[in-house]
């Protein structure tokens, strides 16, 4: 991804700059919004249009999650160092330019972005910026990829094919049917909607609702992983939590108006996410009560021996020290007990990075070998581990 994308976004975000800072250069009076007290004295002037800027203010951070998205799939150094040295001043430098160009020439509010570039440059600009949104779209599939996995890892999610596209990146993962399904979504959303103007509402929504959750996860992480003392979780939250809350608040004005819709489907994958893990434990606490206890499953079939057969039986579990149903109903059914019998218990471990130029997954298992054989006399096998 890295290797094909990285031709298109480069050039992209080093234009965006470039056509920025010509524009600086022109009417440098744009960088007095650098100075807070100017956006303070404004707002107090003009409360009313500063409330309703806030629609169109927050479009100029909504694709910043983007980036952050593909955390999982390229590691944390090479996203925040992209973010950083080169994103975050290309998006800045071109927001001022646009700035400038609205000052002379207030009539370039219709389009200030495309009217940044010359007449001969339009077109390319055009094809540039497209290829740009195939892979900002492709940020956000590949982000769904890995947070569908996180939620099947935290049986959160039903269990879903997941393929590993790569040998060496762990976060390189494809799941066919969030794709497929995403496809169905968004065909749906643009029948429903049938221009970008209608979704401007379900946008604003989705977005501030997130950056608000996003505010209160970090402060559930600064307190509980992190150890931070109150006061100082509360001034970096607060801050972040008020500014969210502004735009939040006048995007909930957009709710009837498009703004339905994340709501929607938040609300429908949160009733699956939780019925599913609820559901689980409730089966798993089932299982878990009707099962036969090991020590007195050996006790069992030490007073009335069942037919052995040759061969190994594996017999998955996710508690160890009970008997599984499966051999249960084998025993039950066939009237056999195998050789040897394993219960596996499988569990799954990310590991960043073994070595410098390799990250690979780890899969520790757990496993717990009763061999049958050991209460009737037999001699362990000294090639089994």
């Amino acid at each position: 991804v890295g290797k094909v994308f990285g031709p298109i976004t480069s050039p992209w975000f080093a234009g965006l700059a470039i056509l920025g800072a010509a524009q600086v250069v022109e009417n440098p009076s744009v960088l007095r919004a650098l100075d807070p007290t100017v956006a303070v004295s404004f707002g107090a002037a003009n409360p009313v249009a500063v409330f309703f800027g806030l629609g169109a203010m927050v479009l100029a951070v909504t694709g910043v999650g983007a980036i952050y998205a593909d955390m999982g799939h390229f590691g944390v150094k090479p996203i925040r160092r992209a973010w950083l040295f080169f994103v975050f001043p290309a998006l800045v430098v071109n927001y001022f330019g646009q700035g400038a160009l609205i000052l002379a020439r207030p009539e370039a509010v219709k389009s200030p972005f495309f009217l940044l570039a010359p007449e001969w440059a339009l077109i390319p600009l055009v094809i540039l910026a497209t290829m740009a949104t195939v892979v900002a779209s492709q940020a956000m599939i590949s982000g769904a990829f890995s947070l569908t996995r996180a939620a099947i890892q935290m049986g959160y999610c039903p269990r879903l094919r997941i393929m590993h596209t790569s040998d060496r990146e762990i976060g390189q993962i494809y799941v066919p049917f969030i794709n497929w399904m995403l496809f169905a979504a968004v065909i749906l959303l643009v029948v429903t909607f049938r221009n970008s103007s209608a979704l401007a509402g379900a946008y604003g929504i989705a977005v501030t609702l997130n950056m608000t959750i996003d505010s209160m996860l970090i402060f559930v992480v600064m307190r509980r992983i992190w150890r931070w003392p109150l006061a100082a979780a509360v001034a970096v939250v607060l801050p972040l939590l008020a500014l969210e809350a502004a735009y939040l608040s006048y995007n909930a004005l957009k709710v009837a108006d498009g703004g339905w819709f994340p709501l929607l489907v938040g609300a429908l994958i949160f009733t699956l996410f939780t019925t599913w893990k609820r559901g689980r434990k409730v089966l798993l606490d089932r299982l878990s009560e009707d099962a036969l206890p090991l020590e007195q499953f050996i006790q069992s079939i030490e007073l009335a021996p069942p037919v052995r057969v040759e061969g190994t039986a594996v017999f998955l579990t996710s508690t160890p020290d009970r008997v599984p149903h499966a051999l249960l109903h084998n025993l039950k059914h066939n009237k056999v007990l195998h050789e040897r019998v394993v219960f596996l218990t499988v569990v799954s471990r990310d590991i960043p990075r073994v070595a410098a130029r390799e990250r690979v997954r780890v899969v520790e298992l757990g496993t717990q070998f009763w061999k049958m054989e050991a209460h009737y006399g037999f001699m362990e096998d000294p090639d089994v581990p």
